[in-house]
């Protein structure tokens, strides 16, 4: 499977795209005419530079107006054509792509058209070029890619093709399946984007909105699928029109670009097992089955008030491992790990962040196949040696620097916490305050990263995303959306902070980068865990008294158990059949913290429209700028 991606799909100088097409693995790139015509090189160095980052010219593009142009129109149109296949032939590309006329002045009619391109055809064919044809959606007379082909099919010339553009046809919704009967070799190349779904001008929609295939809404893999019956074995090319993207890393957009193409092209040949797509073996997408362990990064003085707040929450120290600094704490079925190692990952994890969340270790079905997967989606396997008494656990780098370790039970992987650490205490405290699990982890990042953490986690594991919501911030938005598998034993919710000024944009600011910022731990029973939660010396985030007055008039609730959630500050939401509870920690630091829920029923949100008081509560309680930490 060939890859490239259009140079007007991430940011930066010229070569800067070039470094990091060249660097995330793409074997071709797609030259968009402006970012060529910005560049001051000859078309002969600008091909060379290409070829010596060991990447080839896929396309050369757009050539606007061209066909059922009226004279003198036609004419011109004629001659700018033969402009651009001298400049085709010094860049050293044999393809150019025509997109459908919007010109007010082209006249319609099938053969009209037909009649231009095998004329086109001609004058490429004495260079040994040649032209495809794409249907803008927004196109005045083509804009379909039925018709674009019924146009390429009656130019009759074997260097006119027809070029497949995903959000063109998905975006008109049209049906994905007419690709079948096309005959492969009258395909020149396909170009692939997702979208979220809006409904507004095609044009805007398509200019500002498109995404990496996985990272939209957009039924991508349906077409593919379509595209792959055809037997066509040709490029697969990125073209992405994305402000958030003009303004990103080049490297990173780079990466989630080939990331993308490699999971959608690995779930279309899972798909459709008799089309051959020419991919190396890897392992399914991997269910995760849940969060093993937490582990924080902490020296001495912080790891002692972060193991009071452990106490607070009816954790007990149980293990001590058997070479290194790190304690074990437990509750239920719940793993935390403090880790005061003066060097290593850890400490280089605290010397960076200060006390932080540095490794998360998943329960999944095969750990070997996990990395394996990972591997091939261009995540960084991370090694560190092994100590003595210590197992290799397998481990990728995560976004946001962190580390993910991986468990499962076929292995000695599963006696990891009998492995490695000695007993202490007596482990009554196991059973603490009635906490289970971990119900999900939160992580917190800027907003422009949201698609590339939701592509991780994806295209590696098998899980899928709820629909982004809105969290009201007093200082701003934040954009939330989760990722869950399907029994909701795993889950991770990604908040992506529009600035600095709200209180999820203060924590990114204040722990230099993204991370984990708080922890939800199940409760089967809040209430009677609450009061346990009290006796271990526990103190709750305060929540206004005016939230209780308003849900016990919106849900209609009984007003005892209004008070009773008053008094407990206790925040509730509902669904149509569940019902979900909410226990918050005071804040640790720059804004971490712990969560306690009960979900009954079938609820499978978040609490999202409860946020807004809980950051109110939290915001009251950061220290005031300029002050010094305690």
């Amino acid at each position: 499977m060939k890859t490239s991606i259009a140079t007007v799909s991430i940011s930066g100088e010229f070569q800067e795209k070039l470094a990091a097409i060249a660097a995330a693995g793409f074997d071709g790139v797609e030259i968009f005419e402006n970012d060529f015509l910005a560049f001051d090189e000859s078309p002969r160095d600008v091909g060379n530079m290409i070829r010596d980052k060991g990447l080839e010219i896929t396309l050369f593009q757009p050539f606007r107006d061209f066909e059922g142009m009226p004279e003198p129109q036609r004419a011109r149109t004629f001659d700018r054509a033969e402009r651009k296949f001298d400049l085709m032939q010094e860049l050293g590309t044999d393809l150019m792509l025509v997109c459908s006329n919007v010109s007010p002045v082209s006249l319609g009619g099938i053969d009209r058209l037909a009649a231009d391109f095998h004329e086109l055809g001609e004058r490429a064919a004495r260079r040994g070029l040649r032209v495809g044809y794409e249907a803008l959606a927004w196109g005045r007379h083509i804009n379909d890619h039925r018709d674009a082909w019924e146009v390429v099919r009656r130019a009759d010339h074997p260097d006119i093709g027809l070029i497949l553009d995903s959000f063109h046809t998905l975006a008109r919704r049209i049906d994905v399946d007419s690709i079948r009967s096309i005959p492969a070799d009258r395909i020149f190349i396909v170009q692939l984007a997702d979208a979220p779904k809006f409904d507004m001008d095609l044009l805007h929609w398509s200019r500002h909105y498109r995404n990496m295939p996985g990272e939209g809404d957009l039924p991508v893999t349906d077409f593919l699928r379509a595209v792959a019956a055809t037997g066509y074995a040709g490029v697969l090319s990125l073209e992405i029109f994305n402000d958030q993207f003009r303004g990103g890393s080049p490297r990173s957009i780079a990466v989630d670009g080939h990331r993308s193409l490699i999971y959608l092209a690995d779930r279309v040949r899972r798909l459709e097992p008799d089309v051959k797509i020419d991919l190396p073996a890897m392992p399914d997408r991997i269910e995760p089955k849940g969060i093993e362990f937490v582990e924080f990064a902490a020296n001495e003085a912080e790891a002692e008030e972060l193991a009071a707040m452990f106490r607070t929450l009816g954790f007990a120290p149980t293990g001590k491992h058997v070479s290194k600094d790190v304690t074990l704490w437990q509750q239920g079925g719940i793993h935390l790990v403090i880790n005061k190692e003066r060097e290593g990952f850890a400490h280089s994890a605290y010397i960076l962040h200060g006390t932080c969340v540095c490794d998360i270790g998943l329960k999944v079905e095969d750990a070997a196949a996990t990395i394996e997967r990972a591997r091939h989606l261009l995540a960084d396997i991370f090694e560190q040696p092994v100590g003595p008494g210590e197992l290799s656990i397998p481990a990728i780098r995560g976004l946001g620097g962190g580390i993910m370790h991986f468990i499962d039970d076929k292995t000695d992987l599963a006696r990891v916490w009998d492995i490695e650490f000695q007993p202490i205490g007596d482990g009554e405290g196991r059973n603490g305050a009635g906490l289970t699990r971990i119900d999900h982890l939160a992580q917190t990042m800027d907003y422009e990263e949201l698609l590339t953490w939701a592509l991780f986690y994806t295209s590696i594991f098998r899980t899928a995303k709820t629909p982004m919501v809105d969290v009201v911030d007093p200082a701003g938005l934040v954009r939330s959306q989760a990722i869950e598998n399907a029994s909701g034993s795993f889950r991770i919710t990604m908040n992506g902070a529009e600035n600095q000024r709200t209180f999820a944009g203060h924590f990114i600011a204040e722990n230099f980068g993204s991370a984990v910022q708080h922890i939800a731990f199940a409760s089967d029973d809040i209430f009677l865990t609450r009061e346990k939660l009290i006796a271990c010396g526990f103190r709750p985030l305060q929540i206004s008294a005016n939230y209780y007055d308003d849900i016990e008039a919106r849900f209609g609730l009984d007003p005892e158990f209004a008070d009773r959630l008053r008094e407990a500050d206790i925040l509730y939401d509902r669904e149509e059949d569940g019902e979900y509870f909410q226990l918050y920690s005071p804040i640790y630091g720059e804004g971490f913290f712990f969560e306690i829920v009960e979900r009954r029923g079938n609820y499978r949100g978040y609490g999202a429209a409860n946020a807004q008081f809980r950051i109110a509560a939290q915001r009251r309680l950061l220290r005031p700028k300029g002050m010094p930490k305690k």
